[in-house]
């Protein structure tokens, strides 16, 4: 269960890309006053791109960001359908992030088993074993889904870090799995739009018979508009 404390409901979808992205800028510095560094994955769709807008009028030190997909669709380099496409355009091409501390998913590969080993690997090198991430975003379907774990797929039971999944609306996807989601030192969840207030509803009170639900809560926090909260 998510504690009410931890919920923030704000008029706007607007409001609430304003509000995520002042708390990602305000971790990260954090971080790197901590640590020296900031692990951040974030989640794809369309709901963050906003987020991700604000985040690049802000202040924060991308010199020490690490930045990974929480996701992607499995598609080929520069299509449009990529989680990708999205974030480089609102958010990587406008700030000062080093290219190799850009980690996108390697999802054209031919072998995507191995790409999803791979990428669990660089998951260890840069952030330790086993890995452990600052913040991770995410996002949240009408049916429950968070990340690219979708109601009934294989991937809910995965005890690997990184998987690729069954298709699902028309793509199959890699994703971070609940082992990473649940050693993440804070979880942000951003939710916007009509038509999640059900599952918004489960996932605060950690019900596991969606999969967000299963989700660890204890370092979660959510940031939804009316509309959906």
């Amino acid at each position: 269960m998510i504690p009410k404390e931890r919920i923030t409901v704000l008029a706007d979808a607007n409001a609430v890309a304003t509000h995520a992205a002042e708390a990602i800028a305000t971790a990260a510095w954090d971080a790197v006053h901590r640590r020296g560094e900031f692990l951040l994955a974030v989640s794809g769709g369309s709901t963050p791109l906003a987020m991700f807008d604000a985040l690049a009028e802000l202040d924060v030190p991308w010199a020490r960001v690490h930045l990974f997909q929480v996701d992607e669709r499995v598609a080929p380099a520069g299509d449009a359908a990529r989680n990708l496409a999205g974030l480089e355009a609102h958010l990587i091409s406008r700030i000062g992030l080093p290219a190799d501390q850009l980690h996108a998913m390697p999802v054209e590969a031919v072998d995507r088993v191995n790409a999803a080993a791979l990428y669990a690997d660089t998951l260890h090198r840069v952030t330790g074993t086993p890995p452990m991430l600052d913040l991770i975003h995410l996002g949240l379907g009408a049916d429950g889904h968070t990340a690219s774990l979708v109601p009934g797929d294989a991937a809910l039971e995965a005890t690997e870090d990184v998987v690729v999944t069954a298709p699902y609306q028309g793509h199959r996807r890699m994703t971070l799995t609940y082992p990473v989601l649940a050693r993440a030192r804070r979880l942000l969840w951003v939710v916007t739009g009509e038509g999640k207030g059900e599952a918004l509803d489960r996932l605060v009170w950690g019900d596991p018979g969606i999969p967000a639900g299963r989700v660890a809560a204890e370092r979660a926090e959510v940031i939804a508009d009316r509309a959906a909260g």
